[in-house]
């Protein structure tokens, strides 16, 4: 624990992700660092709960092996992912389709060889899958469901694959540069018809952001899209709680002190509950908004979108395989589901299968039972046998990043204060972890230590 001599270059306050990936930056310098984190844990948001061999997340966001922030951050290196079916499970009209992303070649090359695939597939009159990747991944026909019909008819699904080749390809600061509104008035402009909007892209973009409504701003939307299209949706191997592990134990001995609760900050020093003054040469205050608004008055608190996460095992899992399903319907409460224990088995005891399913909003009264009976007409089984192992409710689970939104928030408030977290930035890992990185490179600059940080880069796709 520290005591209140104790010293450092720079004191971090918060442990999530953000403030590890910055610690992480400041300690490859040479600057001493401390990060003071009031939870008995690292990790913030993102946990994992176990219960009897199963390892349960708390929000479960999707990561994309298009992040870049995942390959650039150290001490990720030991990071396993493991990624979904290619594409995602669509259910809708009673029955189910496979939609897969854009070609992973980028360029007019790509957009050519998607239209081509579609052509060629729409030939087919059996098929039942509406191709977005150029790869012809066949439907999946579950018990009780009706044969299935086109998302869309074959131009259509031409359009999905060369609007999603298209996005995949686009340099980053033209999509910045598309007017700004939101992902809900902006869909219809993409290029794609309605029935594909509504089937496909709508239940997607919720799934991604965590916003059922689509009210996010469509410069967010589309970068969303772009990490869709140009890689595979993928979890972390062991939970969530893996990502703030893996960053907490490669930072040198006596970084991070948990249980330590800052009341106040200054450009030179953090008050402490539990140890008084900690002096130093910087502050960084990487927590979450709320929590960063009380030691910063006069900073930015956005929205939240809440997320309910229900978790159910069972002996024989559904036949979706490794896929994410996705509901077009609205049928019930559940905006996604996966048998998660078959994208990643580390999540479940051996012989047994662990469904974990998605609810954005307000959660109904009886979430279970809503639950449950919307899971047996998303999967064609019956689900009065399952055990519910969890219900996590968070109602602050993903800050809102509404029009006009701001991706490159300052993260330096004056010299010697600063702040970075997925409310700086994009509400993803991506833009977590983005988001530390620009904090210290701001704090070495004004320290005079490491590459000078001339200007904030264009964000990647997130």
């Amino acid at each position: 624990m520290l005591e209140p001599v104790n010293q450092a270059d720079v004191v971090i306050v918060g442990a999530g992700i953000a403030g590890l990936a910055a610690a992480h930056r400041l300690t490859s310098a040479g600057v001493t660092t401390a990060v003071l984190e009031a939870a008995p844990y690292a990790g913030g948001r993102m946990s994992t709960e176990k219960v009897d061999g199963f390892r349960l997340d708390r929000i479960g966001q999707f990561l994309s092996t298009s992040y870049p922030e995942l390959r650039l951050t150290r001490g990720l290196d030991a990071l396993v992912l493991r990624p979904f079916a290619p594409g995602v499970l669509v259910h809708g009209e009673g029955h189910h389709r496979r939609v897969g992303t854009a070609p992973a070649g980028r360029g007019a090359g790509s957009a050519r060889s998607a239209l081509s695939a579609v052509r060629a597939l729409a030939s087919a009159p059996r098929a039942t899958s509406a191709l977005g990747a150029g790869t012809g991944t066949p439907g999946v026909r579950l018990p009780g469901a009706r044969p299935g019909v086109p998302l869309s008819d074959a131009v259509d699904q031409a359009r999905l694959g060369a609007a999603l080749a298209r996005i995949a390809a686009m340099p980053v600061e033209r999509l910045l540069a598309r007017p700004e509104s939101t992902a809900r008035r902006a869909l219809p402009l993409r290029g794609v018809p309605a029935r594909t909007v509504d089937g496909f892209l709508r239940p997607l973009l919720s799934a991604l952001l965590c916003d059922p409504e689509l009210t996010t701003s469509s410069r967010c939307a589309d970068l969303a899209l772009q990490a869709f299209a140009g890689g595979r949706l993928c979890v972390p191997e062991g939970g969530a709680e893996v990502l703030p592990e893996l960053l907490a134990q490669a930072l040198p001995p006596g970084t991070v002190h948990t249980g330590v609760r800052v009341t106040s900050v200054s450009t030179t020093s953090v008050t402490t509950a539990e140890h008084g003054e900690v002096r130093c040469r910087a502050v960084l205050v990487a927590t979450g908004a709320p929590a960063a608004a009380e030691l910063l008055p006069g900073l930015h608190v956005p929205d939240f979108h809440p997320v309910t996460v229900v978790h159910h095992t069972m002996d024989v899992p559904p036949p979706t395989g490794a896929s994410l399903l996705l509901d077009a319907d609205r049928g019930g409460p559940v905006a996604h589901t996966a048998v998660i224990s078959q994208v990643d088995p580390s999540r479940a005891p051996g012989g047994r299968a662990l469904v974990s399913s998605t609810v954005l909003g307000a959660p109904p009264k009886d979430v279970d039972g809503a639950v449950r009976a919307h899971l047996a007409q998303l999967y064609g089984t019956s689900t009065a046998r399952w055990e519910t192992l969890a219900v996590h409710h968070t109602a602050r689970a993903v800050p809102a990043m509404r029009p006009p939104h701001d991706l490159r928030r300052p993260v330096r408030l004056l010299a010697g204060l600063y702040v970075c977290g997925d409310h700086r930035d994009t509400s993803t890992v991506q833009g977590a972890l983005r988001s530390g990185r620009r904090a210290a490179e701001a704090v070495l600059a004004d320290l005079g230590a490491g590459p000078v940080h001339v200007a904030d880069p264009l964000p990647e796709a997130a």
